[in-house]
């Protein structure tokens, strides 16, 4: 098997570019670092494409792997051919593999077992050599195998114990069942049967759905029907189509006096043996691709949300909804810290209005509160209604925003929550976590675990090592294309760096403690176990905005310190021009008319690095995330009763999904924009249009108050780029 053509062909990238991937990541380098400093060397090969480009490596290995494996233990059995060898070499999957190595595997007893123990199996070739004639005829023969004693009482049960075997023998023929998978790929249909009255899964009570074309997210919905008891699900297949198929492969003679016998083994083999099995392979393929489907997804979702504009230089009142316990605040600074922290009940049993809105108000003037970041979850539909009226009322410029708390509570009471805040409840922390997201989604949601921020779906039926190791990966290299500020991050923050782990983050804010702010990146080689390569890997990506080396503060390695210092040199600045932090604005526009290539070769380094090094220095400490739309911040509360057909709003898009996407309008339901509603043209998956965080146009469709959902449309709506 080559694998490297293989991952030419299937991820559209050159051989080379492949080889010197493979290289460094071979060598321990990790996926941002190459992404962002070795791309010269790839061929400037993205992360996504290098982390798709590691997944199929790792697969196709263990796939080589699991070749040697099979070919070692059928070599020791001394059934090795040339045909099976070739076999192997050719399969490109593990089930192909594993196909291959079924008649050799040991079994546990088994009908056809059984037989071969009788001593049945010459009986079982002599009726699969299928002759025009037999002397003595087959039933004669067959009587020449009755043995009291090894159970076979008679001629029937001869025959019987030879087609049991012959039904084995044809199950565990890896061609067959090959064919037999591909056209009940094909040809068959996912089947299913209401078993109990569970609203939620009416519309699959029953479905006829051919399996090819079943929607991912139909499959997931299917399987957790099942898992519940709501339905039954099976696979239909048309018989005639497969069993012919089957019989043009094994009958060889259809007018052998064995025909009969073979027959009848080769449709019980289908039925007892070959169709389960298929059945069970199918849908775990349809499983395996839905649940591949909805971690890119997810995926997507999760990347576009932690790259949401941060609240940059704000003071944020965090409100976390509740009723029977209050409402939970907390007054969070624009450095992120916390200034007051206060419970208020203006909600239900309590309705302790006039007492809240004194307090807000309070904390509002005395903080200078710019922002009320208010969770979404229980009571946020009154705690919105009680904010926009205080507001309202205070007559001040501070605005308020709905803030998705999935996950708030899962780092409420955790082991990171406690350490950071020991003195604060579970809900106090809740407060600062929904002020923190506001202000920096990035800095915040890393301290949760992927899995409950809230913007996937199904994700409980994935496998959880793979939606783990893509989710860890989204928020890695989310973390590395934004940097961190080495002398305020987090550990949790610290521990997504490329090179870094948990362990030498917690280091690095232990020794920062004790030692005061780092004075410049280099110093950060002084902390315990943080050696050369961690530091090569970790080093771009890490800030020191206050280090007497501009540089620090950029996205420049420094590694290649020499070569940005040399361009503004050849360009003519002087050395203090970077000083002021303003960037070299002109710069780009100089290097063009110096030439690209020209100034790359008298510096010594790639024309894909230099292009990055200007970018830098046009705007040192830049931030790419302030390119995004801001978060929208409202005034005043808009209620489900209120919406009419056709009214035009703005939303902020919370959550893609392959049926559509989920729209924040302000009022406390989401709205569906229906993947037929986004946009004339068409599209085969909302994701082409929509990300998590566009600000877009809506018109209200539909309003189901009794179900509380909102149908949207943004075809035709002005104001959207689609």
């Amino acid at each position: 098997m080559d694998i490297i053509k293989i991952l030419k062909d299937e991820l559209q990238i050159t051989e080379k570019q492949i080889t010197a991937s493979i290289a460094l990541l071979d060598e321990g380098n990790t996926v941002p670092f190459i992404a962002r400093y070795r791309k010269e060397v790839t061929g400037g090969l993205n992360d996504e494409q290098l982390r798709k480009l590691t997944e199929r490596l790792t697969y196709l290995r263990g796939l080589e792997k699991r070749k040697e494996e099979v070919r070692g233990l059928i070599t020791g059995l001394e059934k090795m051919t040339d045909e099976i060898d070739a076999a192997i070499d050719a399969a490109l999957t593990m089930t192909e593999v594993e196909d291959i190595y079924r008649p050799f595997r040991p079994k546990r007893r088994t009908r056809a077992s059984v037989a071969r123990e009788k001593g049945l199996e010459p009986l079982a070739a002599l009726l699969m050599a299928q002759k025009n004639t037999y002397d003595p005829p087959i039933l004669t023969a067959a009587e020449g195998f009755v043995d009291g004693e090894k159970g076979v009482e008679d001629a029937a049960g001869a025959l019987q114990g030879a087609q049991d075997i012959i039904a084995e023998d044809v199950s565990d023929n890896a061609e067959y069942r090959k064919l037999l998978r591909t056209l009940t790929w094909k040809n068959g249909h996912i089947c299913t049967k209401k078993l109990a009255d569970m609203p939620v899964y009416e519309q699959y009570y029953e479905v006829k759905e051919r399996i090819s074309a079943i929607p991912s997210h139909r499959v997931l919905a299917i399987n957790r029907g099942e898992a519940e008891g709501a339905i039954r699900v099976s696979i239909d297949m048309e018989q005639d189509i497969v069993k012919n198929a089957l019989f043009a492969e094994v009958i060889t003679n259809p007018k052998s006096p064995a025909f009969t016998y073979v027959a009848a083994a080769v449709v019980d083999s289908y039925d007892r043996l070959i169709a389960p099995a298929i059945e069970r392979e199918i849908r775990n393929e349809l499983t395996d691709i839905a649940g591949e489907g909805a971690i890119h997804l997810f995926s997507l979702n999760l990347r576009n949300l932690l790259l949401q504009p941060p609240l940059k230089g704000k003071t944020v009142l965090g409100f976390d909804p509740g009723y029977r316990t209050g409402c939970k605040l907390a007054v969070v600074t624009k450095t992120g810290s916390v200034a007051e922290t206060a419970v208020i009940y203006p909600t239900k049993p309590h309705e302790r209005i006039e007492e809240a809105r004194k307090k807000v108000t309070d904390l509002i003037r005395r903080y200078k509160v710019d922002v009320v970041a208010i969770g979404n979850g229980t009571a946020s539909g009154e705690s919105e209604m009680f904010i926009a009226d205080t507001l309202a009322s205070l007559g001040c410029d501070t605005k308020y925003s709905i803030v998705s708390e999935a996950g708030a509570s899962v780092y409420s009471a955790s082991k990171l929550g406690a350490e950071e805040f020991p003195d604060f409840d579970v809900t106090e922390r809740s407060a600062v976590s929904i002020a923190r997201r506001l202000q920096d989604p990035l800095a915040e949601l890393v301290k949760i675990d992927p899995k409950s921020i809230g913007v996937g779906q199904y994700q409980h039926d994935m496998k959880e090592s793979r939606l783990d190791e893509a989710l860890s990966g989204v928020v890695e290299d989310c973390v590395n294309a934004v940097g961190v500020d080495l002398n305020t991050a987090s550990w949790s923050l610290l521990s997504y760096i490329a090179g870094i782990n948990g362990t030498t983050a917690k280091n690095i804010v232990k020794y920062r403690e004790e030692n005061g702010e780092f004075p410049d990146r280099a110093s950060v080689k002084k902390v315990p176990r943080f050696g050369a390569k961690a530091y090569e890997q970790a080093a771009g990506f890490l800030r020191v905005p206050g280090s007497d080396e501009i540089l620090d503060n950029t996205g420049v390695h420094p590694e290649s310190y020499h070569a940005a210092k040399k361009l503004c040199s050849l360009l003519d600045y002087p050395a203090s021009a970077l000083e002021n932090g303003k960037g070299l604005s002109d710069l780009g526009a100089k290097v063009k008319a110096y030439g690209i290539k020209k100034l790359a070769e008298e510096i010594g380094c790639g024309e894909m690095t230099l292009a990055d090094i200007v970018k830098e220095l046009e705007k040192p400490g830049r931030d790419i995330r302030d390119n995004l739309p801001a978060p929208i911040l409202r005034e005043k509360v808009l209620t489900l009763e209120e919406l009419t057909v056709g009214q035009q709003l703005t939303g902020t898009v919370r959550n893609v999904v392959d049926f559509g996407a989920f729209v924040d309008i302000g009022v406390h339901q989401d709205g569906l924009v229906h993947i037929s509603e986004i946009t004339e043209k068409y599209i085969k998956h909302p994701s082409q249009v929509l990300a998590v965080g566009d600000i877009v146009q809506v018109a209200v469709k539909s309003v189901d108050t009794a179900r509380k959902r909102i149908g949207l449309t943004m075809k035709g709506v002005p104001g959207n780029k689609v």
